[in-house]
């Protein structure tokens, strides 16, 4: 990812500690939830070192291609899984802006001119995809962050709200999984607008 060491390094850890809960997801749930959580946690920390400003640690040119051979493998297993649940279609997005990102931060990609220094003024990618991407994250977070408020009214009853859902583990939160994945759809963005 282009721009600043400091934003990289706060992009990277907030990837890093949403692919952390994501982990911690997979504890709990159904084979299916377990499914989604490990693919999220999957990208939540290939986003994290792929937000490692290149100033600091640079990758190796290798690197590159080893994002985007794992992430295709991601993208295949989640057209696959796609059949049953249709959150894996974003999971699919997801992969394949991974491995979009992946070639074009490349030694070979445009973005850096072939030596994988970060910088704002070098443009990489097609616009089109890149904009087509941009403005499907966009909706995203948009969609994902609508959710999050609450729909029902709480009471209070002598100051004890009345009508909140039951206390429940870490791990098995489901407003907590839904702001991990708005997390990481503005990162995504993010990552994305700098390309």
């Amino acid at each position: 990812m282009h721009g600043p060491a400091v934003s990289g390094w706060l992009l990277m850890a907030l990837c890093a500690l949403t692919g952390a809960y994501c982990l911690l997801r997979t504890r709990g749930g159904t084979g299916e939830e377990r499914r989604t959580a490990r693919a999220e946690a999957l990208m939540g920390f290939g986003m994290a070192a792929m937000a490692v400003p290149a100033a600091v640690v640079a990758p190796p040119a290798w690197g590159w291609a080893v994002y985007a051979a794992l992430f295709g493998v991601a993208a295949l297993r989640a057209l696959w899984f796609s059949r049953r649940n249709g959150h894996h279609l974003h999971h699919l997005v997801g992969s394949s802006a991974m491995v979009y990102m992946a070639v074009v931060m490349g030694p070979g990609g445009s973005a850096h001119g072939g030596h994988g220094s970060h910088t704002m003024a070098a443009a990489g990618g097609a616009p089109l995809l890149t904009g087509l991407l941009l403005a499907y994250y966009a909706a995203y977070v948009l969609h994902s962050g609508a959710r999050l408020i609450p729909v029902a009214a709480t009471t209070t009853v002598g100051g004890i709200v009345a009508g909140g859902p039951p206390s429940a583990g870490w791990a098995n939160r489901p407003e907590l999984a839904l702001a991990c994945r708005l997390t990481m759809g503005i990162s995504m963005f993010a990552m994305l607008l700098t390309l």
